[in-house]
């Protein structure tokens, strides 16, 4: 009798150390997903669909939406080296700038960009390549009219519950219709994460613009403010969502005020 209870007291400590480390590898593998969904040149394909609602925008304070779809799918082209693309198609919904403009609804120009980055980094994470800007935009206000192209780079690192970087391009236009303004801006997005083990997330990052053929005074954009996230996984599929707001500080004068940041995010880890 006093055997049968070691063992049945055993085997209790057994399964309890059995639930308890699946519990910290469950623990584990949602930290680890969290900051890969994070981290834009990540080893990791994912489709986030993020939408951004601008209000107060143009000369009549409406309401324009951009939904982008960005489909983020790594390449492993040698043990040493990862190839990154990362491509933006926006779906605008315009506002008008003239009483005869009602605005305008359809495709703006395609954003592809290819980051060359290490597959084993070190304490810093980084990212460099081109990125483009083509005339896809299917309506005058929708797009630049021009085929454009620049240098891009991400650098950013991980300490422990921190993940801090910026991603950063700028692009000039090459070619296009003569009687369409000519292209030079710049985006730069640093970005800041606080990661809590259940996935769940305190984030920033604003996307920092200038347009260096406007008028001066004219050309930066610049948005404070930031929000909550949540990565978790529903019937064996990955998600990461987020929603931020930002108040821009600096805007042209026809420039949105405030902007409602939401994304839902698909990520398809290898494990």
């Amino acid at each position: 009798m006093k055997h049968a209870n070691i063992i049945r007291l055993a085997v209790a400590a057994a399964l309890l150390l059995i639930a308890s480390g699946a519990q910290a590898q469950e623990k584990q593998s949602t930290e680890d997903l969290a900051k890969a969904a994070q981290n834009p040149i990540a080893d990791m394909a994912s489709l986030p669909l993020q939408n951004n609602s601008n209000f107060v925008t143009g000369p009549y304070n409406e309401t324009q939406n951009i939904l982008n779809v960005q489909p983020v799918i790594p390449f492993h082209v040698t043990e040493d080296w990862n190839v990154i693309s990362r491509t933006i198609l926006p779906i605008i919904n315009q506002v008008g700038y003239s009483p005869w403009d009602q605005g305008d609804f359809g495709l703006g120009d395609l954003n592809p960009s290819l980051f060359l980055s290490p597959a084993h980094p070190g304490a810093l994470i980084w990212g460099v390549g081109p990125v483009a800007l083509l005339p896809t935009g299917t309506g005058h206000t929708l797009g630049t009219g021009k085929w454009s192209i620049g240098p891009t780079a991400v650098l950013l690192t991980i300490q422990g519950d921190w993940l801090i970087g910026a991603l950063a391009n700028n692009v000039w236009s090459v070619a296009g219709p003569s009687d369409r303004q000519r292209v030079s801006q710049m985006l730069t997005q640093p970005f800041i994460n606080y990661n809590f083990p259940d996935g769940t997330y305190l984030t920033t990052s604003p996307i920092i613009t200038a347009n260096w053929v406007a008028r001066p005074g004219q050309q930066w954009t610049v948005p404070i403010g930031g929000g909550i996230g949540k990565v978790f996984r529903f019937e064996g599929q990955a998600f990461n969502v987020s929603l931020q707001a930002f108040y821009n500080v600096v805007r042209p004068d026809e420039g949105s005020k405030w902007q409602l940041r939401a994304q839902l995010a698909f990520l398809f880890p290898d494990k």
